[in-house]
């Protein structure tokens, strides 16, 4: 291990790194349970078979961050692109979950092309800087909006369109049953914050726990409340989740993912070829920056940057997070990417990949405790969804709101992917508000010619498949 990680030379002991890949480990083990949950609302697939989906996928994208890169980041599939994957491609476009399958397929196929021949960083530089500071906000925004309608707290109103449900259990309006486990996402969320703030490791799995504490506390004083939760094929068998596993997930994006039949009954082929041209572009460009954006944050912060100030291994980084996309689209999961939350573990001193490696068995250990963790109940996991948006929504302190160039395509980035439900939404009016202010102006020249292109191609989308 001190030849392959070169540990003394860069200033770390073993038992250093395994504490780090442990704390990385809690930091991010709320993937678990948010991915799994979030993929069960489409009804085609169980909690469980994603639970494993996600750790699998988890497993594989770390192992190969540090053995091939080297660095002491760990991946899984990334918040933003899940919540895409399933509320806009597959609830929103129509598109089956196995047809989504492909697209992470595609994605992570070009990838390894892109970044083997050096083009997925100019892709990159392609992105406007407005629209590149506001896509985590829009995606932050986007997420807490889906964990306040999944605790039931924020409702459709048919003169509004949403609005806030009602907590009036004193004056009969609503029942306590109701009532209950919004108070708990409450909870769940304000503990989630208090551990952060007290810097305690691992605060969102551990808000988790406790919000599922309360949960149960509470849940004596609901009318069958534990019938309805665990329900009759509640199994504690660890190995019930590895059999639904391989029956619904594993290798449906090659039996099943290629038959878009069911698109193409109320859609023509034109508009399926642009659908799929145009949300494969989305999925790159939202992988493209979370990685890029935490590659260089955790790096930056355990100060294992290059003295040029750039991110050691970048190339075998990247490669690492193509792979594992296409790991994760046969696993049956969403797009694989390196988490934010790995900066905990490079804040407790990981240094090189042996910190990936120990977060990867890690998450390998937590693939046989799924009837656990098919006890969390959906309150507790929407708390996390929208402590997840306070997170990414920081970014837009960086943008300079008085610049109009700059800050409506921001402002359209951020805005539309929650009011639309879209995330590619979001990215689509960021970037043609972005060319078309430019034109307008007489800046033209401002703008990249690829930059111009992805434009174009966003708006062809909505004239072809909305």
């Amino acid at each position: 291990m001190e030849r392959f990680f070169q540990l003394k030379k860069r200033g770390t002991t073993i038992k250093t790194e395994i504490f780090a890949g442990i704390t990385t480990f809690m930091a991010m083990a709320y993937i678990l349970m948010v991915n799994a949950g979030m993929f069960a609302e489409l009804g085609v697939v169980s909690y469980n078979a994603i639970y494993i989906s996600t750790a699998l996928s988890a497993v594989v994208g770390t192992l190969l961050m540090g053995l091939l890169a080297d660095l002491p980041l760990a991946q899984a599939p990334g918040m933003g692109l899940n919540a895409f994957f399933v509320y806009t491609v597959c609830l929103g476009f129509g598109l089956s979950y196995a047809n989504a399958l492909v697209l992470v397929l595609i994605e992570g196929i070009v990838f390894v092309i892109l970044t083997l021949t050096g083009i997925r960083a100019k892709i990159f530089d392609a992105i406007p800087e407005p629209v590149c500071m506001a896509i985590p906000a829009g995606i932050g925004l986007f997420i807490a909006f889906l964990g306040l309608q999944s605790a039931g707290i924020v409702v459709s109103d048919t003169s509004t369109g949403v609005s806030l449900a009602s907590f009036n259990v004193i004056g009969g309006t609503v029942s306590w049953d109701t009532v209950m486990p919004m108070l708990v996402t409450i909870f769940t969320l304000i503990f989630i914050s208090v551990l952060t703030i007290k810097k305690i490791k691992g605060s969102v799995l551990w808000g988790i726990l406790g919000g599922t504490a309360v949960y149960y506390i509470f849940g004596f004083t609901s009318k069958g409340f534990y019938n309805d939760f665990l329900g009759s094929n509640f199994s504690f068998n660890p190995f019930t989740a590895f059999k639904e596993f391989g029956v619904e997930a594993f290798g449906k994006v090659f039996t099943k993912g290629f038959d878009f039949s069911g698109y193409l009954e109320t859609h023509s082929a034109s508009s399926l070829i642009i659908l799929l041209v145009t949300t494969s572009l989305a999925f790159c460009l939202v992988d493209m920056f979370n990685t890029l954006g935490t590659l260089y944050g955790a790096c930056s912060r355990g100060n294992i940057l290059t003295k040029e100030g750039e991110i050691p291994s970048f190339e075998n980084a990247m490669l690492s997070d193509a792979i594992a996309t296409c790991c994760g689209s046969v696993c049956g999961t969403s797009t694989i990417t390196t988490f934010v939350e790995s900066s905990a573990g490079v804040a407790e001193g990981g240094k090189t990949g042996l910190t990936a490696i120990v977060t990867a068995c890690m998450f390998f250990f937590a693939m046989f405790l799924s009837p656990l963790a098919s006890l969390i109940p959906g309150c507790a996991i929407s708390a996390a969804l929208i402590y997840v948006g306070v997170l990414m929504i920081n970014c837009v302190t960086n943008i300079d709101w008085n610049d109009l160039e700059s800050s409506l395509p921001a402002f359209m980035t951020v805005a539309m992917m929650p009011f639309t439900y879209n995330i590619s939404y979001g990215i689509s009016f960021g970037l043609i508000s972005y060319v078309l202010v430019k034109l307008f102006i007489g800046k033209a020249k401002e703008v990249k010619t690829e930059t111009m292109v992805i434009a174009v191609l966003f708006g062809i989308m909505f004239f072809v498949t909305h």
